[in-house]
């Protein structure tokens, strides 16, 4: 019995070496998905949904609004870390937009890359050919090559979305040697947008973005970040002609990074605690004992750090300064970004934006409302709602949250409950 014991408590460390999201319970490239893009292509196919096929742009555009994406989402990136990398350079940027639960992005004249949101799996990743002949129907192939960057140490070893930044070569190449950074709320500022343009001011702290490096023959790096700084309009980097938009938002990038890094959090948190219930089942069935709904010993454990991580994020622990003065981007995205967005009575929202010494007016992530959040396993759920109710009520006695202030915990713990994340309680 102690042998066997021994087995099953060692089965997890085991399978580390291989993709732990590709085992029992997951088994992500094996399960069917239930995400926007697989719902899309049934209401395609049918005929119920008809997107304009007269060029790329008009695909992308019909894209957008079927997966409630903001066209001023749009941010660009001219490294070459894509799928389709023998499109994209410092002269032609590939264009990304987002949308809570739903990525898009195309390099002209290619394919369209999407992310859809699975409430179990996580991103789910496609391609789709937006110029194949009118009589064949549009078809989003599932790509599941593109976990060799989100699906790897980039991404927590989730199936994820990521915003990296890069050292960036004339000719948009990664320069190895000097290593790169994936992107979230505590980045430093400095820290950001090697390999993107960048259109927004931001006073005298200077970022990656806008410009390109070059190695050194002593494995050190050019790069004039100055050269970069505050740039509003990007015709004099490149031709900006053939995009529709002409923008590559500071908030928008700002904002994204955010949003992928909570993405990730969650869905490594909600595969995790999973992972433990299904270990725990398994465990008592060998053991012969009482099958327990709730997560005892180990996976109690486990699901209590798994709600730490997610609390953390939620509540923008460690949040990178902005630069003095604060950043203004285009004023068209904060209009478009929280279209929709769930309000108080009053008109407040978790996607109000503050852009002064922090990104958002309530630091509490209006990822509440994605997918994954609403679909957490209902132990971590409820561990993740008790613990953020304690943030907000001052009653946590960690010491991790006091800079929220008590009026900003109230204004939070108000738009929660108005909202219904916090219903009923």
């Amino acid at each position: 019995m102690k042998s066997r014991l021994l087995l099953l408590c060692l089965l997890p460390v085991f399978l580390l070496a291989e993709d732990e999201y590709e085992q029992t319970p997951i088994r992500y490239s094996d399960t069917k998905p239930n995400d926007a893009a697989y719902a899309l292509e049934k209401l395609m196919n049918s005929g119920r949904v008809k997107l304009d096929r007269q060029s790329a742009w008009s695909v992308l555009k019909g894209l957008l609004k079927q997966f409630h994406i903001p066209e001023e989402s749009q941010v660009m990136v001219f490294s070459k870390t894509s799928k389709q990398n023998d499109r994209i350079s410092p002269q032609t940027p590939r264009v990304i937009y987002f949308g809570d639960d739903a990525y898009v992005g195309y390099s002209v004249g290619g394919s369209l890359e999407i992310s859809t949101i699975d409430p179990l799996l996580g991103p789910i990743f496609y391609l789709l050919d937006p110029e194949v002949e009118e009589s064949k129907p549009l078809h989003f192939e599932r790509d599941q090559s593109c976990l060799s960057c989100h699906g790897g140490p980039f991404t927590p070893e989730i199936p994820g979305v990521l915003v990296r930044s890069v050292f960036p070569s004339a000719e948009g190449h990664p320069i190895m040697s000097q290593g790169s950074t994936v992107v979230d709320t505590t980045t430093p500022f400095s820290d950001r947008w090697g390999g993107w343009y960048v259109t927004g001011k931001h006073g005298s702290l200077l970022h990656r973005g806008n410009v390109t490096a070059t190695e050194k023959p002593d494995n050190t790096c050019d790069m004039p970040i100055e050269k970069g700084a505050n740039i509003t309009e990007l015709s004099a980097l490149f031709d900006t002609s053939p995009y529709p938009r002409k923008k590559s938002d500071i908030v928008a990038l700002m904002v994204l990074e955010h949003q992928t890094f909570v993405q990730n959090v969650l869905t490594k948190a909600n595969h995790t605690s999973l992972r433990a219930m299904h270990m725990q089942t398994s465990l008592q069935k060998e053991l012969g004992e009482p099958v327990q709904k709730e997560p005892t010993g180990t996976a109690r454990r486990i699901i209590d750090h798994c709600a730490d991580d997610v609390i953390e994020a939620l509540f923008f622990k460690d949040e990178a300064a902005l630069p003095e003065g604060g950043i203004e981007g285009d004023e068209a995205f904060p209009v478009a970004f929280a279209a929709g967005a769930p309000k108080t009575a009053d008109g407040r929202s978790l996607k109000d934006l503050q852009l002064l010494n922090r990104l958002f007016k309530y630091r509490c992530s209006y990822m509440v409302y994605s997918l994954t959040f609403r679909n957490l396993t209902p132990p971590l759920k409820q561990t993740v709602r008790t613990r953020m109710m304690e943030v907000l009520a001052g009653t946590d006695g960690s010491g991790q949250f006091d800079y929220l202030s008590a009026g900003e915990r109230n204004h939070i713990s108000r738009i929660l409950q108005e909202t219904g994340v916090f219903k009923g309680s």
